[in-house]
């Protein structure tokens, strides 16, 4: 008879696991000429906006059982840079992430919108987290349990100083990264807010490990779209995704990508 013993998840252990049995190379060839840098967006309006653009070339593919994602190229200020459309929520996100690093990126920027937690500190800005909680599973796999996780300081000096550049507003704070859409309760949001964050969003934490772990440069921003704020849900611009502001958006992950580049490299 097998000895009873205390089952250890992955919030229970303080190290990571290791080996991996198979890694993201196994399973994803390099491909020739892909992009050192890499950008990527939640929204498939934007993303379909700028492969339709004169000399923008699909380059890759990522296939999943949900579908195939066409992996794109564009020239931007005389550099190549490469862009795709990332699954919602954290497990596919991150797979995505580490399925083109594989192909040959280097560096990665992630943008997209969230939902408002401080209606009045977020309105009319862009947000830079400079933490996220820890209320989703992938970050576990990829970082030793914590409450947050950090973004790296240099990555948060890039985006202000890529922001400040373009004129573009901002503020800094904490996100919550969580897995439950639909459980985003009135008591843990309330919870939330007293912790400091500003939003609420589905990938940042995991994110921040992901790349931490393979030591790919990262950073990411975040616009508003809904408001959870108050007692009443208001959903604002979260049914257009944003795509009012495609170029805008898009532009500042390009700009984002070059300065992190550079800020590595230095």
């Amino acid at each position: 008879m097998a000895q009873n013993r205390t089952i250890r998840t992955i919030f229970q252990r303080t190290e990571l696991s290791e080996p991996a049995l198979f890694s993201p190379s196994d399973t994803t060839k390099p491909v020739d000429g892909f992009p050192k840098l890499c950008v990527s967006t939640f929204s498939e309006a934007m993303i379909q906006a700028f492969a339709s653009l004169e000399g923008t070339r699909q380059i890759a593919e990522l296939y999943t059982a949900n579908g195939v994602l066409p992996v794109y190229r564009l020239r931007y200020r005389g550099t190549d840079i490469a862009f795709y459309l990332s699954r919602v929520g954290a497990p596919a996100c991150v797979s995505g992430f580490e399925e083109v690093v594989a192909m040959g990126a280097e560096t990665f920027v992630l943008f997209g919108s969230c939902g408002v937690l401080d209606d009045e500190a977020v309105k009319g800005r862009i947000i830079i987290p400079v933490s996220a909680i820890r209320d989703e599973g992938t970050s576990y796999h990829y970082a030793p349990p914590s409450p947050e996780i950090e973004m790296d300081p240099r990555s948060i000096q890039v985006l202000e100083r890529v922001l400040s550049a373009c004129g573009c507003p901002y503020v800094k704070g904490k996100t919550w990264t969580s897995d439950g859409i639909y459980r985003e309760t009135v008591p843990v949001i309330r919870e939330r807010r007293e912790d400091g964050c500003l939003a609420v969003e589905m990938e940042c934490a995991s994110m921040i490990a992901a790349a931490r772990y393979r030591g790919i440069p990262f950073l990411q921003f975040l616009y508003g779209a809904d408001d959870l704020s108050t007692q009443t849900w208001d959903i604002r611009d979260l049914a257009q995704y944003g795509v009012s502001e495609t170029e805008k958006y898009m532009a500042l992950g390009f700009e984002c990508g070059l300065a992190l580049r550079e800020a590595w490299n230095e």
